[in-house]
């Protein structure tokens, strides 16, 4: 048997279906979905999913012999205790690391997976894509993949003949549509699946990370009638590792952590708490994942110390310590949609004199392009010169233009003497990150700004 076969999960339990909670506090919760059902499409009570895992192929002949009497496995839990409602009309993102059971909700709720425990209910017809080519035929032809998946949803051919050329449109893959899917690149299987789920009505549309397959323009054009399906009041649950897109398409958010409902509520506050904890470990605060000073406390204490696996380079005559991107009121930002006043802030101790300090900071978008920056030669400002040994914290203020949506790192430096002539004594590459998520039109467009509005202020 293979080293994979090893740790093939089993279903723990006995749980098929929809499987109601049989007692206790669950059972209440689950009665009290039941009698409002009629406002939720989606409804979710102490919902589990577990597997057994083997570490040894004999394992498994041990437990069958056991009948229960003695443990052979180790339990996994893919899901536990995860309870939430999802309103008619409704679009809800579904957010969280790898591994964090995302995947294995959506299944629950289509029915693919049957749960070890809870409650799931859907009420309406279902359309889903959970993963590339699910539910296809690798056999078939798109056109006939396309029947095949509108009789699983009930559909008769006399209504898949009147939306036919609308899905095929819809995918573009030309004369593929006549081939075996098999021979499609993965593509061509994503506009094809995506295709076939918006166009036969669904009520319920589940989507697991499909915005981020295809090239920009298939990508642009799946917002556009996710949007209409949303103004339609189609219910959408959506998994997706874009803040950007569950901050645009999302009325609210759930994140998962470890199998574990971790928090629910309005998509950016959950988002905001996400990013923050998952860039820069600050934990989850109160206000969302925007941090905000208390009274009394400065700026600089919302600092976060520069990761441990950074990008740094220098001759180490000064170190930084703390980095930050602030809202004017003194608030630590990990999402911005463009347009806010905003401070790059970095703490700094200068090892040795520095006669001329020269302060820097730049935005690197995900492909290592400067996109944006500043420094103390573009400002014409020459700062006090620092004396070994003393600590500042500097502030680089001005108006954040909207960049392209998608993920950021800031990029801070500091160094003795001018840009044409100078000792670089610390660059930090990646000292901190952030995301840009707007819903404008605008987005899609990649620039490269000077900011001559910046303000630099050394304390």
């Amino acid at each position: 048997m293979s080293s994979e076969a090893l740790a093939k999960p089993e279903v723990c339990g006995s749980g098929t279906g929809y499987q109601p909670v049989p007692h206790g506090q669950d059972a209440h919760a689950t009665r009290s979905l039941i009698k409002t059902s009629s406002e939720f499409a989606i409804q979710t009570a102490g919902l589990g999913k577990c597997y057994h895992i083997y570490d040894k192929p004999r394992d498994r002949l041990l437990q069958m012999l056991a009948r229960g009497r003695k443990q052979y496995y180790r339990e996994f839990w893919a899901l536990k205790d995860v309870s939430f409602e999802v309103r008619k009309g409704e679009t809800v993102g579904i957010i969280g690391r790898n591994g964090s059971g995302k995947s294995t909700l959506l299944q629950l709720v289509c029915g693919v997976l049957a749960q070890t425990e809870g409650t799931v209910r859907a009420h309406g017809r279902v359309a889903a894509l959970l993963e590339l080519g699910a539910g296809f035929n690798p056999e078939f032809t798109g056109r006939e993949n396309v029947y095949l998946s509108a009789a699983i949803m009930g559909l008769e051919p006399a209504e898949v003949d009147a939306r036919f050329a609308e899905i095929a449109a819809f995918a573009d893959i030309g004369d593929f549509m006549a081939q075996p899917v098999k021979t499609y690149s993965s593509g061509m299987y994503v506009r094809l699946a995506f295709a076939v789920a918006i166009h036969l009505d669904p009520e319920i549309l589940i989507l697991d990370e499909v915005l981020a397959v295809g090239d920009v323009r298939f990508q642009l054009k799946c917002g556009r009638k996710l949007d209409e399906l949303r103004a339609a009041g189609k219910t959408i649950l959506l998994v997706s590792h874009s803040a950007a897109d569950v901050v645009r398409l999302c009325d609210r958010a759930v994140w998962l952590d470890g199998g574990r409902l971790r928090r629910a509520g309005p998509a950016r506050e959950v988002v905001e708490a996400y990013l923050a904890w998952t860039t820069h470990d600050t934990g989850v605060q109160a206000s969302g994942a925007v941090a905000s000073a208390p009274a009394g406390v400065g700026a600089q204490d919302l600092l976060v110390p520069v990761p441990r696996d950074a990008f740094i380079t220098g001759d180490g005559g000064a170190e930084i310590t703390a980095v930050g991107l602030l809202a004017e009121q003194d608030r630590r930002l990990t999402l911005l949609r463009g347009g806010e006043r905003v401070r790059v802030a970095m703490r700094l101790t200068a090892k040795t004199r520095i006669q001329y300090p020269y302060y820097a900071f730049q935005v690197v978008n995900a492909k290592g392009t400067r996109v944006l920056g500043s420094n103390t030669m573009v400002l014409e400002q020459t700062p006090t010169p620092l004396e070994a040994g003393q600590t500042i914290t500097v502030h680089f203020t001005f108006t954040f233009p909207e960049l392209a949506n998608g993920r950021y790192l800031l990029a801070v430096g500091v160094a003795d003497g001018q840009s044409a002539q100078h000792v670089r004594h610390q660059l930090i590459a990646d000292a901190y990150e952030f995301e840009m998520a707007s819903a404008s039109p605008r987005q899609g467009q990649d620039v490269l700004l000077k900011l001559p509005d910046c303000a630099l202020t050394v304390a």
